[in-house]
């Protein structure tokens, strides 16, 4: 079972043990350059990729400008189609909602197609609570819910585990929650996925309930629509009797002109495919095809908030594709788990603070988890500037109380800088120091310095060189 993210440090100490560790960097290396190459090549072949970033930016923003209409669009078109509407303010409210759908069938087990949106506001472990267990069907979560560790990554949670780690997992564990692994596991990935098939296979045809996500929400006819590469996703929306769908309020489209936009953008930077394997829609109940009753939990959790900033606002455009992550060189090192959130990476930290606040250690360290290199908002599909929002959100966060001793350097900073004569000064005692400037500062400077290298004091100041050039003691600049 996915453990929770409470009790989790800040950043800096949460990704220290995962940077000496050279295991989880090297799968961490490894994965991420085959996805992004992958991408950079599907991306290629296309002459308008700028245009369809453009498009999807576009319709993405007049959609969360006029967001309480085409919710209210959606909620028509999803009764009309025979499905119910569900609105939670939060993540308490939303696991209420679904425990007592649940409930209501009778049943006490789940199945449940990769959901980030129910593993933001911890599903399974309110489900758990309330005697209910949830069966993850994602090959890669499935892996993670056998070996009870936490997703590590958007696209692939599992990102974090070699072959052979993965082989270990299923032969010890698959016992414990159904079908065996066969005798004599490979770590040949032809052999796992026949395992988690044949191991799945049996939980599909006896489950009576599935708790889904969607990528999108079709406003104009109610249809939710599901991305996925194995099949699972579409054995779940289709074979159990009843169907519980959890989506963020900002995944609504206004129609399916729209939607085609985004079916070109995420397969191409998420997996690099030039077209995703399985796409699953659905619109409320069909008699004699699919679940016989269909709900729809809308879930805002924080997102109201985060739509009221002008500038953090854009990190509602995310569609999930990852791309973002595999190009992150802190990411490349630390993996998702230092992040403690589900959502990890630098979309995670942009969302993650807005949705929950940033009054907390773990969530305002997010936004100092990036070198602002940018090539996060070179990938973006929707172009969405990470590294703008992150500044953004720096400002909140050193804006709070605390903070004493950055809050004082800034200050003598600003004064020393604020003149000219006493910026010269302080040059100049610095030049006549640089013999005795030590290699790493006392605490809490040494925050600073035990991960850098203090830069080293140069023997005149720029003023001089420049001084010494215009009066011709220096040639060329």
């Amino acid at each position: 079972m996915s453990t929770a993210f409470m009790g989790m440090p800040g950043f800096p100490r949460a990704a220290r043990a995962a940077v000496n560790d050279a295991q989880l960097r090297s799968n961490l290396r490894t994965a991420t350059r085959t996805i992004r190459e992958k991408r950079d090549a599907a991306v290629s072949e296309l002459d308008d990729w700028q245009d369809l970033r453009a498009a999807g930016q576009a319709i993405k923003n007049r959609t969360l400008r006029h967001l309480d209409l085409y919710l209210e669009r959606l909620e028509s078109a999803v009764q009309a189609a025979g499905g119910r509407v569900h609105w939670a303010s939060d993540a308490a409210e939303a696991n209420r909602l679904v425990t007592r759908l649940v409930r209501d069938t009778g049943e006490s087990e789940v199945v449940k197609v990769k959901s980030m949106t129910t593993q933001e506001i911890e599903l399974n472990e309110a489900l758990g609570q309330a005697g209910i267990t949830a069966y993850e069907t994602d090959l890669a979560e499935l892996i993670v819910q056998l070996s009870e560790d936490r997703p590590s990554h958007i696209l692939v949670p599992a990102i974090h585990r070699n072959r052979a780690e993965i082989r270990d997992i299923l032969a010890s564990h698959m016992a414990e929650w159904g079908t065996p692994a066969p005798e004599g596991l490979t770590d040949d990935p032809r052999a796992l996925a026949e395992a988690a098939r044949r191991h799945l296979r049996d939980r599909f045809l006896t489950t009576n309930v599935a708790v889904s996500g969607a990528n999108f929400a079709v406003a104009d006819t109610g249809t939710m629509v599901v991305l996925e590469s194995e099949g699972n996703g579409r054995m779940c929306l289709t074979l159990p009797r009843t169907l519980i769908s959890v989506v963020g309020i900002e995944k609504v489209v206004p129609s399916w002109s729209d939607l085609e936009v985004f079916l070109q953008l995420l397969p191409r930077s998420s997996t690099g495919e030039r077209m995703n394997p399985y796409t699953s829609t659905w619109t409320g109940v069909a008699p004699g095809d699919g679940p016989e009753e269909f709900h729809l939990v809308l879930l805002d959790n924080g997102r109201t908030n985060a739509l009221s900033d002008t500038v953090g606002r854009q990190a509602l455009r995310c569609i999930r594709c990852s791309a973002c992550l595999n190009v992150c060189p802190v990411y490349e090192r630390t993996g998702g788990h230092a992040y403690g959130s589900v959502y990890p990476g630098p979309i995670g930290a942009i969302l993650t603070p807005q949705l929950r606040g940033t009054t907390a250690e773990p969530e305002a360290s997010l936004p100092y988890a990036s070198s602002l290199c940018g090539a996060c908002y070179e990938v973006c599909p929707v172009s969405i500037d990470i590294p703008d929002v992150l500044v953004r959100l720096r400002e909140q966060v050193v804006s709070q109380p605390g903070h004493r001793s950055e809050k004082a350097a800034m200050r003598a900073a600003g004064w020393v800088l604020g003149g000219h004569r006493r910026l010269g000064l302080a040059q100049a005692a610095a030049t006549a120091a640089r013999s005795v400037v030590p290699r790493r500062l006392p605490p809490p400077a040494s925050a600073w310095t035990d991960s850098r290298d203090l830069p080293s004091v140069p023997g005149r100041t720029f003023r001089e060189w420049w001084r010494d050039r215009a009066e011709g003691k220096e040639s060329g600049a």
